[in-house]
């Protein structure tokens, strides 16, 4: 029995063999037709996703910080009109004065006399003007002697109002109200006329000067606001008083000045402060630093969604910029910001738009 299926096992190997082999070479004809078998079309691949933000333009009052220096409004060097002996100094070095208060008082020695006399002087000589005149017109005296009359009037009137002069330029008065920052004199020096004898400086209101870059300068006009802020955090308001109307030849930044009140009378002249410059408002969006790219020529711009989603740049111009927010304008009223993948399509790309606006307003 055993040798009867060992008999037929060979037989049968080989039979199987050779079915399998048919099986391989014709078993599966779809596969090894010449021609694939009718079906879909591959599938496109996918539109590119990103999000997009809508942004809407707002009033943005863009403001250009410069670095300024502070100064008195206005100072005096003071020097006596004429040469005398100082017979008083009502006020002391740092003392803060009056317009017109006066501040230096020189010796008149015998001017009051002097003066009294030629009043005197001056009234007789019109007396006697008035009673040749009286005979001029009864034809007792030559017209010449009227004239010498006159003259001698004329004269003493000069000679009045000189030693008048004289007085009054015996004190020096504050034209303003101020600080006198600088005494170098005593009671009883000399001094002469013109000498440099101190300073008096205004510190009620201050004079801060800087530099504008070029670019900024056509926004620049008197009467926009200014914030003046020093070093210990004291902020001071005033306006824009000038713009230079032709750049540095240097720098080619434009010099400003700016009037600021000082109400405290802070002692801060001569010190350096930060401006900040409010510029006309304007209509602006608010977008990420990072959403700034540059153009193949070199713009800078932001890409953004059209109607139909596809991939536009716009240029902009920056007005005002921080490291978490800038202000832009050149883009439309209302745009679709790309906030995500804007760095893997190009200008011109149909894309697949993801808004988050819902996410940002809840």
């Amino acid at each position: 029995m055993r040798l009867r299926f060992a008999s037929l096992s060979a037989p049968i190997a080989l039979l199987l063999g050779v079915a399998l082999l048919i099986w391989l070479i014709f078993g599966d004809v779809q596969r090894f037709r010449a021609e694939p078998p009718e079906g879909n079309a591959l599938q496109k691949p996918g539109l590119t996703r990103v999000e997009v933000r809508t942004s809407h333009a707002q009033q943005h009052v863009p403001t250009l910080t410069l670095q300024g220096q502070l100064e008195p409004k206005r100072d005096v060097i003071l020097r006596p009109c004429r040469a005398g002996s100082v017979s008083a100094l009502p006020h002391d070095q740092g003392d803060r004065v009056k317009a017109n208060d006066i501040l230096l008082q020189l010796d008149e020695e015998d001017l009051p006399e002097l003066q009294t006399q030629a009043e005197a002087a001056l009234e007789l000589a019109l007396s006697e003007l008035k009673g040749g005149r009286r005979l001029q017109a009864k034809n007792l005296i030559p017209n010449n002697d009227v004239l010498s009359l006159k003259r001698d009037v004329a004269q003493a009137r000069a000679e009045l109002a000189r030693l008048r002069q004289l007085r009054i330029d015996a004190s020096f008065k504050a034209p303003f109200p101020g600080v006198i920052n600088r005494l170098d004199i005593e009671v009883g020096d000399f001094v002469q006329a013109g000498e440099d004898i101190g300073k008096l400086v205004e510190i009620e209101r201050l004079l801060a000067t800087g530099q504008a870059p070029q670019r900024r300068a056509p926004d620049l006009h008197p009467g926009l606001p200014v914030t003046a802020t020093l070093l210990s955090g004291d902020k001071l308001q005033g306006e824009l008083s000038y713009v230079a109307s032709s750049a540095d030849d240097a720098t080619r930044s434009y010099a400003l000045e700016a009037n600021l009140a000082n109400p405290e009378r802070l002692r801060i002249a001569g010190a350096s402060a930060t401006l900040d410059i409010a510029l006309p408002a304007r209509q602006a969006h608010a977008l990420s630093p990072a959403l700034l790219i540059l153009d193949d020529e070199g713009r800078l711009g932001v890409k953004y969604l059209d109607d139909d989603d596809k991939i536009r740049f716009a240029p902009v111009t920056l007005l005002t910029a921080d490291a978490v927010q800038t202000w832009v304008t050149g883009l439309p009223e209302t745009v679709r910001l790309i906030t995500l993948g804007g760095g893997y399509v190009d200008i011109g790309e149909k894309v697949e738009a993801v808004s988050t606006d819902r996410e940002q307003a809840s």
